[in-house]
């Protein structure tokens, strides 16, 4: 009696906790930003690492040469013609993930900071 209690229990748990794992995000940034928010948010990063000493000078002018690349890459896509095609917007935003995770690595690196 106590094992089928505690299976019906167990199977309770299991079926409330389902559906809020099913909604939570692999990531908190999951959520869809538009273009222009992940560039302002990009350089803000930039530049809370440059304020806070967790990036270097050579470290925050090469993210800042490779955000600019990035701007321009977008206006020349834009250029083009009205608006991204998709591909264009799938291009700018597999850029974007690997100067996030570039500025990430920069920032945690403990070069520059004193102890």
């Amino acid at each position: 009696m106590k094992k089928i209690a505690i299976l019906i229990a167990s199977l309770g748990f299991a079926a409330t906790a389902l559906p809020v794992a099913a909604n939570a995000a692999p990531y908190p940034q999951a959520q869809w930003q538009s273009i222009n928010q992940r560039q302002a948010n990009l350089y803000n990063r930039i530049e809370q690492g440059i304020r806070s000493g967790a990036l270097n000078r050579v470290e925050a002018s090469r993210l800042k040469a490779e955000f600019r690349q990035l701007n321009n890459l977008e206006a020349q896509y834009r250029r083009s013609r009205p608006g991204l095609t998709i591909a264009e917007r799938r291009d700018l935003d597999r850029r974007f993930d690997g100067l996030s995770q570039r500025i990430r690595i920069q920032k945690h690196d403990r070069q520059g900071r004193r102890y």
